[in-house]
């Protein structure tokens, strides 16, 4: 499943037929479908290719209306999906149009998220010119009157659909093809160490070789011990990027003239707000005894004693700013702290499990509360001395 793929949620009421109308649009039965209220608890994801948009994660959220404690958790889990979603269907029935509607309506627009909104089970009760007139008080959105049954109705919403699908979402996003040419060498640093998965390399390392790759670049892997060795060969890479953790051997070790960064910073551009980065990383050197940081892995993995989040950043804080400082660590899509300005600074990593939109919602809170925010590779580039170096290769002023 690609994080880069359009993601669509489908939010509503119980027994609105939203796993019905996932149904639909994939031709399978995905969802389970049962005329008990709360049928869907976690929200479901299922990958499917749609014409005319392309490929996309359909995802099937809880009831919006759900009832009791579990319920209550079920509809926050449904909140949360709203900020990681590309776009959203609304999906009421039986003409029930209210203030669990205008909440949705109210959070799409909070979080910047198109949708339309789907009156369902027209085959049983068509949509009313009074619901419709209710709606238009609240909301400006398309309203498509269809039923998950009638198979004419399923081109109706995918056309109704393709109408609110950002632009962004069809836009090829490349890592470096901006900083590269045809016929380019570009050198990748990537340490075999505890943390590199048995066999293959890292997601952020493949997506980086290929991105060389589809750009039509010379791709040369090596490992830091390695560094040295082609050097000698004679041969200048166009570009170097290396993972963040070996940051000082490899700077030391490369010729100034060589354009260097990291995987981390690279998605950072790709994924994040790259000026709020490099704004926020400086703050580093400003950290005052028991500040509190956060560090936000987007993925969830093993850890060991070289564990460059949990380990290898924590410790290199301490020891640059010599403060004895509070870390917390959310692993995943987890629930963020409620009150973001508890913390002094918020280090992201590269984020390659995620996409743009999650992470942007994600860091937003923080960014709104004034709290400076990093990234993995930012972070561990300033530590070591060759921030500006790292960053320079994007032609941006680091710091301002």
């Amino acid at each position: 499943m690609s994080v880069n793929n359009l993601h669509i949620g489908i939010f509503g009421r119980r027994n609105t037929g939203k796993s019905s109308l996932i149904n639909m649009i994939t031709g399978q039965d995905i969802s389970i479908v049962s005329g008990v209220p709360g049928t869907t608890t976690d929200p479901v994801k299922k990958s499917v290719e749609i014409f005319d948009i392309g490929p996309a994660i359909l995802i099937d959220t809880a009831g919006i209306d759900d009832l009791g404690e579990i319920g209550t958790k079920k509809i926050q889990k449904s909140q949360e999906m709203i900020r990681r979603v590309d776009c959203a269907i609304l999906l009421i029935a039986g003409n029930q149009f209210g203030d669990y509607e205008v909440r949705l309506i109210e959070q799409f627009r909070k979080n910047e998220v198109p949708y339309l909104i789907a009156h369902n089970k027209s085959d049983i009760d068509k949509i009313a010119a009074i619901t419709r007139s209710i709606i238009k008080q609240y909301s400006a959105a398309e309203i498509v009157d269809f039923s998950t049954i009638n198979p004419a109705d399923k081109e109706r919403l995918i056309s109704a659909l393709k109408q609110i699908v950002p632009e962004t979402a069809f836009q090829k996003s490349s890592l470096i093809g901006d900083l590269v040419k045809p016929g380019d060498v570009v050198l990748f640093i990537t340490p075999i160490d505890s943390e590199a998965p048995e066999g293959r390399l890292i997601l952020p390392q493949n997506q980086a070789i290929r991105d060389a790759l589809d750009n039509r670049c010379i791709a040369v892997v090596v490992t830091e011990s390695e560094l040295t060795d082609f050097l000698k060969l004679g041969i200048t890479p166009a570009l170097a990027i290396t993972d963040s953790s070996v940051f000082g051997t490899v700077a030391e070790t490369l010729p100034d003239e060589i354009p260097l960064t990291s995987f981390s910073i690279l998605f950072a551009r790709l994924k994040g707000n790259f000026d709020v980065f490099l704004k926020g990383t400086p703050h580093i050197a400003k950290l005052q005894e028991g500040d509190s940081v956060l560090i936000l892995e987007s993925c969830t993995h093993q850890t060991s004693c070289e564990d460059i989040g949990r380990v290898k950043i924590p410790k290199l804080l301490q020891q640059f700013t010599k403060k004895e400082l509070h870390f917390t660590v959310i692993s995943g899509l987890s629930k963020l702290p409620l009150n973001a300005g508890d913390f002094s600074l918020v280090i992201q990593c590269g984020g390659c499990m995620i996409s743009r939109k999650q992470m942007i919602n994600r860091l937003n809170p923080f960014i709104e509360a004034g709290v400076p925010v990093t990234n993995y590779g930012m972070a561990l580039a300033y530590l070591h001395g060759i921030f500006e170096r790292a960053t320079g290769v994007f032609g941006k002023k680091a710091g301002k």
